[in-house]
């Protein structure tokens, strides 16, 4: 049996986990004590002195028992109450709050992904729920940073989806289901992927200019739509993929294929299918996934960070 970690009891050294299902539920065992996190991260560090927007200063809170069971906290002064939840995913939300703390565990916790239907059995709600659960948390949550890529940096496009019955197997078109996809990774670093109507030069570029910081190295293959990059400021180098070359020294796009393999894969795997529509909600999901591998903390607790913060 592996040793146990002494300051974590329930998750063995050799564990690559970094927030376990048994400290999950002993930080947060109910309802009240997810929704004294939010009021202590929004509001008062120290649970109950918060500043008061009628009283214009920090006042001392109360929350009292009620028939409403309300969720908000009232200032001993004044009277007023104020809502922890307001402006954030859970505003409004008929959902147990702990469930929505156990769908965002979920979601950070996987690898390739967690479909509604899976969350539908976890959570004992509605599939209806659960979707719309898992696509708030992804919209919202799981939003990709618009800090610039810098460094060496690499390009490319694909395309996701399939092809109608009866139909050739080719490039995309107008008998195809197949939507194009553009990303740009750094190297151990980031990553950016964006849906995009077309892969011509007019449309990647502007992504490219908005993405990646100026003097950053730019790999890409030789698709026509990346020249011009060197006039735009940046160095660029390209490798052969039509002449079977697929690294070159320090020149390829193994990195981006590598988290197109890993998208395309979890979403095969998981979901099966996602329409057009959606498919940017799922290309987040798994760049924010890709990006905060290497975090310090926890990815559950970027994803509570980013609730509390109401983003």
């Amino acid at each position: 049996m592996p040793p146990v970690n002494r300051n974590h009891p329930t998750r063995a050294k050799s564990s690559e986990s970094q927030h376990s299902l048994m400290e999950f539920m002993r930080r947060f065992p109910n309802d009240t004590a997810c929704l004294e996190y939010l009021w202590r991260e929004r509001y008062a560090p120290d649970g109950e002195h918060a500043p008061c927007p009628k009283c214009n200063q920090v006042r001392s809170f109360r929350r009292y028992e009620s028939e409403q069971l309300r969720c908000s906290w009232t200032c001993v002064a004044c009277g007023l109450h104020v809502h922890p939840l307001v402006g954030t995913i859970f505003e409004k939300s008929s959902t147990s709050l702990h469930l929505w703390f156990y769908a965002m565990y979920l979601m950070a916790s996987t690898r390739c992904g967690i479909s509604a239907k899976q969350l539908e059995r976890e959570l004992g709600v509605t599939y209806k729920t659960a979707w719309r659960i898992a696509f708030l948390i992804r919209k919202y949550l799981m939003e990709q940073e618009t800090e610039p890529l810098t460094g060496e940096v690499e390009a490319d496009e694909t395309y996701v989806g399939g092809v109608r019955r009866g139909t050739r197997r080719g490039r995309p078109g107008p008998e195809s289901h197949k939507v194009a996809v553009f990303g740009m990774v750094e190297r151990k670093g980031r990553v950016v992927a964006v849906t995009v109507p077309n892969v011509k030069k007019a449309t990647l570029m502007p992504h490219i200019e908005r993405r990646v910081l100026p003097a950053s190295t730019v790999y890409t293959d030789e698709l026509k739509s990346y020249d011009g990059l060197e006039q735009k400021g940046y160095p660029h180098k390209r490798i052969q993929h039509s002449e079977q070359v697929y690294v070159s020294g320090d020149v390829h796009t193994n990195t981006i294929e590598g988290f197109w393999s890993l998208t395309k894969r979890g979403i095969g795997g998981v979901y099966h299918a996602v329409s057009a529509k959606h498919l940017q909600g799922y290309l987040n999901e798994y760049a924010w996934r890709y990006s905060h591998r290497d975090d310090g903390q926890a990815m559950f607790e970027t994803l509570l960070d980013r609730a509390a913060s109401g983003s």
